[in-house]
């Protein structure tokens, strides 16, 4: 049972009834007061709407309170409610209704969490890399949140459709392809082609990066004197006036000198680019040599777009290898996609999205590019540049078209990067008003993996960090905690050197996914190894830990795990660690809802964070193998069972293995 939502419809119902028919939008908004209590001394729950709806009525929050209880139907669930302070209203849950609910849990294959009805057809976006160049620490936010969002909404019984929507088209091939043709090193791409590609594409976008630069400097140099003189003619006019600078002058002033800032970072910047190039003296003869690059690069793309039979088959040669690296990749962090369609399968569908907009009158030329203009939207978004070339957003309408119509989305999630933010916020202005308004589109924004200088994660060269490189890493650290943990062990190691290879690659890939997504997705985090593999803290380590330790219990006790299952012995919640952690277990449905509510799986990483420290406290204070009696005993080992149960199944769902042993 979904404890939670049960008892805020509940509230709903009561409140429904003290407020009236018209309050009932209140009431469903007021219901979500209904939390989870703070402090056990005061109970499992606690609702604390009474407070704003009485300063809604005008009467005192207590009374308000004591309205809401007497309207309340929990009598089956909860002890009688209790008002503290100064409107707070307590519930504890009564404990037969306790005690029958974690029974039910325990003869249940999903754990007491209901299936979704109505289930919703959702399509999951996520992962999406250039499959041109080798994938990188900035790929693991997208790849794990899209995926345990996916393994979460089917387990909740929706229809999940998971798409790798892979950037396997436009100028990013037209990059390489250059590259290829001019600067590729024979030796290198037969030993490594992706490797070597990356190299290409590096090189070149480099070059394309410093002539930009050159051409850029001079305009941004004229621009910079334009605002200083602007922000001295300001100041001067100011100075003649006499007067003391008034709230419109001063946001004026602020504005300039913000512009004046901006650009003389963007002049540092270009001219850090030039410097570069011009300190490598071979480099520099290569820039010398490839003048025209960003031409020539744009030239290569339109030959690939148009058929042209050279770049065609360059480009047909090149994707198997690059796929095989990503996939590898994948099978290493066990995340799978029902479908991958990257932008090359959506081309022959641009023109007609294109001539769509423009024959319902949503798109026009401005300066020789077709354009969607957008209410709120400074610029509009461009579906056709002034040379025939199509753009990300036309791509990511035909996207939308293709997964309406096909695959019959009600709702499409974005896990993409949230520096992303405006691109979306256009196109799904743009789907609706092409007709795609009842589909529900929404950006999953996630921010940045940080090294400990706080910057974006990078090597010590200042490189991106590759993620088989950090994935490899992660297993070599694991592997060592792994050795150290099973040689301390009072009665010798355990475990023989495959196993504890086993272990560490299980371990090592689960501390960097774990620590991905224990962070709210909004915010960018540290990376920190030592801290992912720490055996204590909310860490993977530490659950699966948990997992082994009541493994452990079984295999000293000699246990048939199964055959207790089957046995039909009750869960008795006689002590009150016990009872703590039983209400913990069927916390986890709830935690499960909460966490697709508005798709965060650091609510389910902190939900098992719980559930591990309550199953601590319950082990050290109630002897399980050496309980009183035999009733007791099958009692705590089926407590034990269903945590680790519990724990299995959510790190499942954060596409994380357990082991049984560590």
């Amino acid at each position: 049972m979904n404890i939670l939502p049960e008892l805020r419809d509940r509230f709903r119902a009561a409140l429904v009834e003290l407020i009236g028919n018209a309050g009932v939008a209140d009431a469903a908004e007021l219901a979500t007061m209904v939390r989870t209590a703070q402090d056990p001394r005061f109970g499992d729950y606690q609702a604390n709407c009474a407070m704003p709806l009485g300063k809604q009525l005008g009467r005192p929050p207590r009374d308000v309170a004591g309205e809401i209880v007497d309207r309340l139907d929990v009598e089956d669930m909860c002890e009688a409610p209790e008002i503290a302070g100064p409107g707070f209203i307590n519930l504890r849950l009564k404990p037969e209704w306790l005690v029958a609910q974690i029974n039910a849990a325990c003869r249940d294959a999903r754990l007491g969490v209901p299936l979704a009805s109505p289930a919703r057809r959702i399509v999951v976006d996520f992962s999406s890399p250039n499959v041109a160049k080798p994938m990188h620490v900035g790929h693991i936010r997208s790849t794990v949140i899209g995926d345990a969002i996916c393994r979460t909404l089917k387990y909740l019984g929706h229809e999940v459709t998971s798409d790798n929507h892979l950037g396997d088209w436009g100028t990013q091939f037209g990059m390489i392809i250059y590259g290829f043709k001019h600067f590729v090193n024979r030796d290198a791409y037969a030993a490594s082609p992706v490797a070597e590609l990356g190299r290409l594409y590096k090189l070149v976008n480099q070059l394309v990066e410093y002539h930009g630069s050159v051409e850029r400097l001079p305009a941004l140099r004229q621009q910079l004197e334009q605002q200083i003189a602007a922000a001295q003619e300001l100041a001067r006019q100011q100075a003649e006036s006499g007067k003391p600078a008034d709230k419109a002058a001063k946001k004026a002033r602020r504005r300039l000198d913000d512009k004046v800032t901006a650009t003389q970072a963007d002049i540092a910047s270009l001219e850090g680019k030039i410097a570069a190039v011009n300190q490598d003296t071979e480099f520099a003869a290569i820039a010398a040599q490839h003048s025209a690059i960003g031409t020539a690069v744009l030239e290569e793309t339109a030959r690939l777009h148009a058929g042209d039979a050279t770049n065609r088959q360059l480009w047909e040669e090149f994707l198997p290898a690059c796929r095989l690296a990503m996939e590898q990749i994948y099978q290493r962090i066990q995340v799978t996609f029902d479908h991958e369609l990257g932008e090359s399968f959506y081309q022959d569908r641009l023109a007609k999205v294109v001539a769509d907009f423009e024959s319902h009158g949503l798109a026009r030329e401005s300066e020789g590019a077709t354009c969607v203009f957008l209410a709120d939207f400074d610029t509009p978004m461009i579906i056709r540049k002034q040379d025939g070339a199509f753009l990300y957003a036309t791509t990511d309408l035909a996207t939308i078209q293709y997964r309406v119509q096909e695959w019959q989305a009600d709702e499409i999630l974005y896990v993409v990067d949230h520096r992303q933010g405006e691109h979306f916020a256009k196109l799904f202005e743009a789907a609706r008003l092409w007709g795609f308004n009842r589909t529900h589109l929404q950006h999953i924004a996630f921010g940045t993996v940080l090294g400990k200088d706080g910057k974006p994660f990078k090597t010590r060269s200042g490189e991106t960090v590759g993620l088989v490189g950090l994935l490899d890493d992660a297993v070599a650290r694991a592997r060592d905690i792994v050795a150290a943990n099973d040689d301390a062990k009072k009665n010798g190691p355990e475990l023989d050197e495959a196993e504890r290879d086993r272990v560490a690659d299980v371990i090592g890939h689960a501390a960097i996914k774990y620590a991905d997504l224990s962070h709210n997705r909004s915010s960018d985090y540290e990376f920190d190894q030592e801290k992912m593999l720490a055996m204590q803290g909310n860490t993977a380590t530490y659950m699966q830990y948990s997992f082994a330790r009541v493994n452990g219990i079984f295999s000293r006790g000699n246990v048939d795990i199964e055959s207790l299952r089957r046995s039909g012995a009750p869960i008795r919640l006689d002590d009150s660690h016990e009872r703590a952690l039983a209400l913990e277990i069927l916390k986890f449905s709830d935690a499960l809802l909460e966490s697709v509510d508005d798709y965060r799986p650091n609510v389910l990483t902190g939900y098992l964070y719980e559930l591990t420290k309550t199953f601590s406290g319950f082990f050290e204070h109630c002897p399980v193998l050496k309980a009183e009696d035999e009733a007791v005993r099958a009692s705590r080992l089926l407590l034990c069972d269903l945590t680790a149960r519990v724990i299995r199944c959510g790190l499942g769902l954060l596409g994380i293995d357990v082991v049984h042993r560590m």
